[in-house]
């Protein structure tokens, strides 16, 4: 099977739990640029349509995983099967025990004030000699603030991470990381989206049976029922006719 899967006009990384392991590995050991790693899912397919900056941050990924049940039905629709879903949220607790075995060190950058070093702490508490080098949770509007970014940038250089976890939502976290790699200059950059939240507890995750049968995204709707009514119920809903142009551009009907 290859190893990428070209869907939407992007290319998937087909990785198992085991592969994505060594790739995470594989691109903190080489320090020789800065790499990033981002996680599709139907909200971001549904922005790339109309934000063609967001698209081309895709396009020039060094990875990109599949992050929900609906991307991997639509890639059993067209006939190329993706083996795992792999979202922020769970690929680092499986990662950490590599991170904390190879003595790679952390920076996490997002979420409201406190939630990243609450994050840091809940995992140090189960991975005692874990190296977390670093939590900053930017004010509101951050990336619009030159000041603030020029600190953010030299707290993070002066920490010397391998590895910058940015969880401050889509499209932002995506678009930050791309305008700043080279600036910070880590080997790579994980763009998580609430993940920091879920590690500090600060939102509880859906069941394991949500997740499992693509329902977690009404989990998530049932607790911020305000805040994420537009972007499932109305923004989402366009995935259908994308995916049903996806299906006529390979043939299956």
């Amino acid at each position: 099977m290859d190893t990428r899967v070209r869907m939407f006009d992007i290319e998937i990384d087909n990785l198992s739990w085991e592969e994505l392991i060594n790739t995470v590995d594989q691109a903190l050991c080489d320090k020789s640029k800065s790499k990033y790693m981002l996680t599709v899912n139907v909200d971001h397919i549904v922005k790339m349509q109309e934000d063609k900056e967001f698209f081309n941050i895709y396009k020039e990924a060094d990875y990109i995983t599949a992050d929900g049940v609906p991307i991997i039905w639509a890639s059993k629709v067209i006939k190329k099967p993706i083996k795992e879903k792999l979202s922020g949220s769970d690929i680092i607790p499986v990662i950490l025990p590599m991170i904390e075995e190879k003595q790679y060190k952390m920076f996490f950058l997002g979420a409201a004030e406190g939630i990243a070093q609450q994050a840091a702490d809940t995992i140090k508490s189960q991975y005692k000699n874990i190296q977390i080098v670093g939590t900053y949770s930017p004010s509101y509007g951050f990336e619009k603030n030159i000041e603030e970014n020029a600190r953010i940038i030299n707290m993070i250089k002066k920490a010397q991470p391998d590895l910058l976890l940015v969880g401050v939502g889509a499209p932002k976290q995506e678009k930050w990381i791309y305008k700043y790699k080279n600036d910070y200059n880590v080997p790579l950059s994980i763009g998580i989206g609430a993940t920091f939240d879920f590690i500090a507890g600060n939102i509880k995750r859906a069941p394991k049976w949500m997740q499992r049968s693509g329902l977690e995204w009404f989990w998530r709707f049932m607790q911020e029922p305000k805040r994420l009514f537009r972007r499932y119920f109305i923004e989402d809903t366009q995935f259908i006719k994308i995916l049903i142009k996806e299906i006529r551009q390979n043939k299956i009907i």
